[in-house]
């Protein structure tokens, strides 16, 4: 290139001047101001005394918030698909067996993973928009030996929430690891980590925990730690090897890379924000307003995706409405009324909005914002 491109200036600096957006999502979500002034203490060294002393108090918070005695427990350097590749590459060797359960995008990104580290994989498929029944997953683990299966969560692509009591039980009794993405849900609902018998879970720092993107929270169960202790084969990825990592935040601190030192920060401040608040108390109130946005979408005409049984309250799914252009209303949202909110992905694209009510995002004047917004977007789209 031989001059300046329009994002920057004459002189070669980069424009910072940036809007002040209000977060509505599939993510990120708003970061609470206390994470954001956390980000802004002096830096210091990764092998600083007063850091290896912020990293055994962020991993004690994560087992909190995971709920979790797992001593393996922490955040990767990468934002939520580096936790899901974590699990998976550390857990799978090439010619083990794999079953993931694919109700949507994540869903379909595991199986990828799987497949590329080698292992032979299963689809347990259900249709976008419906959770799975245990019954299901039962009867294929009867066919077939597994070593791990997979399932999301909360899957953000279509804003369903799998309940989760009964599939933990149903995988143990199968003798395989249970692998949970809970990169939607944690910080919004109660992810269960040991009532559930998960084995390995993986979440994301920008979703409900109104932090920036940046870090995967992991935590590893003493079977997952079995398997990864006697694999036979080097794991797939090295920056994502637990075997090594392990050893930086355990009582060896040997090194392994330069951790991201702010978001570290901005991660500690979260945890700390999500546990005054309580676990329970924060899942009521996604809850809470949850319903006070299904409630408002009744009155413009407007109907969520998912039964309200399994949706997620954190990611709510709202169907477009015949002759509508979906694009055009989050045009009108973000340039009316600085409200981002998402379009569908896959067989959903053009069909549904995406609609986050995460951490900090998750609020009645929010909520009531988007609603009037929506009103006129609606209006201006059907004049």
């Amino acid at each position: 290139m031989t001059g300046p491109s329009e994002n920057c200036t004459a002189q070669g600096r980069i424009d910072l001047k940036l809007p002040q957006r209000i977060l509505l999502g599939p993510g990120p979500s708003i970061a609470d101001p206390r994470v954001l002034r956390a980000m802004a203490a002096p830096l210091v060294g990764h092998l600083d005394p007063e850091f290896l002393r912020l990293m055994n108090g962020v991993m004690e918070g994560l087992r909190l918030v995971f709920e979790t005695q797992n001593q393996l427990t922490l955040p990767m350097s990468g934002t939520g698909s580096a936790g899901m590749e974590t699990c998976l590459v550390n857990l799978l060797e090439p010619g083990d067996r794999a079953a993931i359960c694919i109700n949507g995008v994540f869903g379909q990104r595991m199986a990828d993973i799987a497949e590329r580290a080698g292992a032979r994989v299963t689809r347990i498929e259900a249709p976008w928009g419906r959770a799975f029944d245990p019954a299901t997953i039962k009867e294929a683990l009867a066919k077939e030996k597994f070593d791990v299966v997979a399932i999301v969560h909360a899957e953000t692509s279509t804003g369903v929430l799998q309940p989760l009591e009964e599939i933990g039980q149903i995988v143990r009794e199968h003798g395989a690891l249970f692998v949970v993405d809970a990169v939607t849900s944690l910080g919004g609902v109660r992810v269960g980590v040991d009532r559930h018998l998960i084995d390995a879970c993986y979440s994301g720092t920008q979703k409900c925990l109104s932090c920036p993107p940046g870090l995967s929270p992991v935590t590893f169960g003493p079977q997952a730690m079995q398997k990864l202790q006697s694999r036979k084969t080097k794991v797939q990825s090295w920056y994502l090897d637990l075997t090594m990592i392990a050893q930086y935040w355990g009582a060896e601190r040997v090194y392994h890379h330069t951790a991201p030192i702010s978001m570290m920060y901005a991660l500690a401040e979260s945890l700390n924000i999500v546990l005054e608040e309580g676990l329970a108390a924060r899942e009521e109130r996604h809850r809470a307003i949850s319903r006070l946005f299904v409630e408002g979408l009744a009155e413009l005409g407007l109907e969520p995706f998912v039964p309200a049984e399994i949706r997620a309250p954190m990611l709510v799914t709202v169907k477009v409405p015949d002759g509508v252009d979906e694009a055009a209303v989050r045009k009108f949202l973000l340039d009316r009324h600085n409200i981002e909110i998402g379009g569908g992905l896959g067989p959903l694209k053009g069909k549904i909005w995406r609609v986050g009510l995460m951490g900090s995002s998750c609020t009645e004047n929010n909520v009531l914002l988007l609603l009037e917004g929506l009103r006129r977007a609606l209006a201006a789209a059907r004049a």
